[in-house]
C-alpha cells in the first residue's frame, strides 16, 4: 500500500499469549472468547505486528516486538512463539538490513513493543538492533518508562531501551507533532503516559497504527478496554474521540496484536463500533 511518499507494509515478529481477562477488562469471558478463544491457562494469542514505511530517503519501522532476550521463565509465562515468525528472519525475507533503518517510532516502552530494539551478541554484549536509527519516543513516556509505577513496572525492562539513550539514538518528543511530512503522532494517556500512535495520510487515505489503544479488532467496542491500562477512563475518552473520525473519514486502522486481522476500516452499528472491512497492507 502506498500513502503519500510512503510504501507501507507490515511484518510479523512472532506471537505471545496474555491473560484474556486482563486483555478485555470488565468484559465477560462469555463475550470475548467468541473472537479470542483462551487456552488452558486463560491466555489468548496475540500477534507482534510491526509497520514498515519506506520513502526515497527513509526506512522507518514502528515498534520492535518482544525480541529474543526474555529468559526461559518469562518466555513460558508469555508463551512466546517464534515457530512461524521472528524479527530477524522477517527482516531478511523483506531484504532489509538493520543498518539501513533510519528511524524507529516506538509507540510506548512496554516489553512487547521495545524488546526487539536491542539484542545480545555472541559475546553477550547488549547491542542496538538498528544501530543507525533514531528512536522516536514521547518524552513523557520516556520519563514514565524509566520511573514506572508499581502497577506497571514489570512491563518496562531497562535492557530494552536504556542503550538507546546511551548510544545517543534517542529523540524525546514534546507531544503531538508531525514527525515527517505525512506522518503525525497522536499522543494518548489511557494505556500509559505518552503512548503515541502514528497516523500516515495523504489527500485520499489515512492509516492509524493503533498500538495498545485498540490492540485487536475485538477491542473496537468502546467498553472493551484492557485491565492493563493505567487510566481506563482516559482510554474510553480517547476511543470516543478517534473512532467517530475513523468512521467518518474511512480511516484504515492497523492492529498490532490481532492474530487474525492486520488492518481494516470501521463502522458504527446499533451495537457499537465494529470492523467493517478487512484490509491487507
Amino acid at each position: 500500500m502506498k500513502i503519500g511518499a510512503y510504501e507501507i507494509s507490515v511484518f510479523e515478529t512472532g506471537y505471545i499469549s496474555l491473560d484474556g481477562g486482563a486483555m478485555f477488562g470488565v468484559v465477560p469471558k462469555t463475550l470475548w472468547q467468541r473472537t479470542n478463544p483462551a487456552d488452558e491457562y486463560n491466555r489468548i494469542k496475540l500477534a507482534l505486528r510491526l509497520l514498515i514505511l519506506r520513502s526515497t530517503d527513509r526506512l522507518i519501522i514502528v515498534d520492535t516486538g518482544v525480541g529474543n532476550k526474555l529468559n526461559e521463565k518469562l518466555s513460558k509465562i508469555y508463551n512466546v512463539d517464534y515457530s512461524t515468525y521472528d524479527l530477524h528472519s522477517e527482516l531478511d525475507k523483506k531484504g532489509i538490513k538493520a543498518e539501513e533503518v533510519t528511524d524507529v517510532i516506538i509507540t510506548h516502552m512496554h516489553f512487547d513493543h521495545t524488546g526487539g530494539a536491542t539484542y545480545y551478541n555472541d559475546k553477550g554484549k547488549l547491542q542496538l538492533t538498528f544501530p543507525n536509527a533514531i528512536h522516536h519516543i514521547q518524552g513523557e513516556q520516556w520519563h514514565w518508562g524509566t520511573n514506572p509505577s508499581d502497577k506497571d513496572k514489570a512491563s518496562f525492562m531497562p535492557e530494552n531501551f536504556l542503550l538507546i539513550q546511551e548510544q545517543r539514538k534517542l529523540n524525546e518528543l514534546p507531544g503531538p507533532c508531525t514527525l515527517f511530512p505525512g506522518i503525525d503522532l497522536l499522543v494518548m494517556y489511557g494505556h500509559t503516559h505518552g503512548m503515541q500512535l502514528p497516523k500516515i495520510y495523504d489527500a485520499e487515505t489515512t492509516l492509524l497504527y493503533c498500538a495498545d489503544l485498540i490492540p485487536t479488532a475485538s477491542h473496537l467496542p468502546l467498553p472493551y478496554i484492557m485491565g492493563y491500562d493505567n487510566y481506563p477512563m482516559n482510554t474510553l475518552e480517547e476511543k470516543r474521540r478517534i473512532l467517530p473520525q475513523a468512521v467518518d473519514e474511512n480511516w484504515i486502522l492497523a492492529f498490532e496484536h490481532d492474530p487474525f486481522s492486520e488492518a481494516g476500516t470501521v463502522e458504527l452499528t446499533d451495537k457499537g463500533f465494529k470492523l467493517k472491512e478487512e484490509v491487507k497492507l
